[in-house]
């Protein structure tokens, strides 16, 4: 479910004010969580989950969260998929080895702290037109909330605003293609601000024009794109093209985190049929899109990869319980520099490999068939930007050590 707290724009923050911590200075909290960073370096925009069963009286509602005196960020999730929040999903920034108690405290009857939007998620589809043959002619475009796609779409139907959903967090912005594509795309962003909302609004595709925002940074052409879900049949990744229906809806679309759930219902994949569910998750601060995938069947492989391009360099790393595949080089739209990666557990890996369009990482599900991977991208022409092969391996060593070791938290009553 979605986070039912007001979400300013970061224009409005400097315009806030937290009832809840003018009320509350002088609260007893109702619980108290220790969080520490156990790296040797400092952890940024780090964000832990806490189930709201283990938080004052269990319920989720009525809490706010402080540190130091200042309301730490946070917003309601659903941790299980049934669609109801069960846990709160805090962020906080630790130095190194630092060792900190965030507390629990009642609002007491107060408004909610509000917190500015650093994620985003949305789906928009034009309505008050019709179909014609395969193409929906005239309308507008309104966001929703879920969509199953039309049996008359396909590529280049002009039905969906960006040809997909579209996800973003302060860093970086991504799409995929919500037809028989099923490719994942990235948006380089100029700016930390929300921006989805108005790709696409003024020309179908003009967000493949640089812009004040950013724009379409990525050629996918037949390959997987970036991340996107596939199998490795033979001698070649096979995306999700043949179903016999798809659905998608925001499941997700918080201060700190927003998530794509996407159903996949009869995927013709390896001689056999299988449903999926797959979400595609971001969090605020961060380039990196998490994927959680689930089968209703076997199957002997899931693959993902990276769009081979002459100018990426490639580059392999690992660290802990995981390793990445990326490339770096002049290969942006924009012909700058543009970083791509993959982030897999070494235990899931089957192998490295490539076909025709892509550098294919093929990897293991679990015995629940189950799969989880991230991907990222970092664009030389963001705030701050990653301009370098050298510069971009470091900060993906990085993000090998935080997914190995993250915040540790424990929670006691008071």
């Amino acid at each position: 479910m979605f986070s039912t707290m007001i979400k300013p724009t970061l224009a409005s923050l400097s315009l806030l004010l937290c009832s809840a911590a003018a009320c509350g200075q002088n609260e007893t909290p109702v619980s108290e969580l220790s969080v520490t960073n156990p790296l040797r370096s400092d952890q940024k925009d780090a964000a832990f989950t806490v189930p709201a069963a283990k938080i004052g009286n269990g319920k989720l509602a009525g809490i706010h969260f402080q540190h130091k005196g200042e309301e730490v960020p946070y917003q309601t999730v659903d941790t299980n998929g049934d669609d109801r929040d069960d846990a709160y999903l805090l962020m906080l920034s630790l130095d190194a080895r630092e060792r900190t108690t965030v507390s629990a405290l009642d609002l007491d009857g107060a408004a909610p702290p509000t917190f500015p939007d650093r994620t985003q998620a949305e789906l928009s589809h034009k309505i008050n037109g019709s179909w014609k043959d395969r193409e929906y002619m005239e309308g507008e475009f309104r966001n929703v909330d879920s969509l199953r796609v039309p049996d008359e779409h396909t590529d280049h139907s002009w039905y969906i605003r960006y040809e997909g959903p579209g996800w973003e967090s302060d860093l970086v912005g991504y799409r995929f293609y919500l037809d028989w594509r099923n490719a994942t795309d990235v948006f380089g962003k100029k700016r930390p601000d929300m921006v989805l909302q108005n790709v696409g609004q003024d020309g179908f595709d003009s967000y493949h024009e640089p812009s004040d925002w950013g724009m379409d940074v990525l050629k996918v052409g037949s390959s997987l794109g970036l991340g996107s879900l596939a199998t490795w049949v033979e001698d070649h990744a096979l995306r999700v093209e043949t179903t016999d229906s798809v659905t998608s809806r925001i499941a997700e679309n918080g201060p700190l985190r927003s998530k794509i759930r996407t159903r996949y219902y009869g995927w013709e994949a390896n001689d056999r049929k299988t449903d999926v569910v797959s979400e595609l998750s971001i969090e605020a601060g961060s380039r990196m899109t998490r994927h959680d995938v689930q089968l209703s069947e076997e199957l002997p492989n899931l693959a993902t990869g990276i769009v081979k391009m002459e100018t990426g360099e490639r580059m392999r790393g690992q660290a802990g319980d995981y390793a990445y595949l990326a490339t770096y080089g002049d290969q942006s739209l924009a012909d700058d520099g543009l970083g791509l990666a993959i982030i897999y557990r070494i235990e899931d890996l089957i192998e490295l490999t490539e076909d025709e369009h892509s550098h294919v990482v093929v990897l293991q599900p679990d015995g629940d068939n189950r799969l989880t991977y991230y991907f990222l991208a970092a664009w030389q022409q963001e705030e701050n930007g990653i301009t370098s092969p050298s510069d971009f391996k470091t900060y993906l060593d990085e993000q090998l050590q935080r997914l190995t070791h993250p915040l540790k938290v424990k929670v006691s009553a008071r």
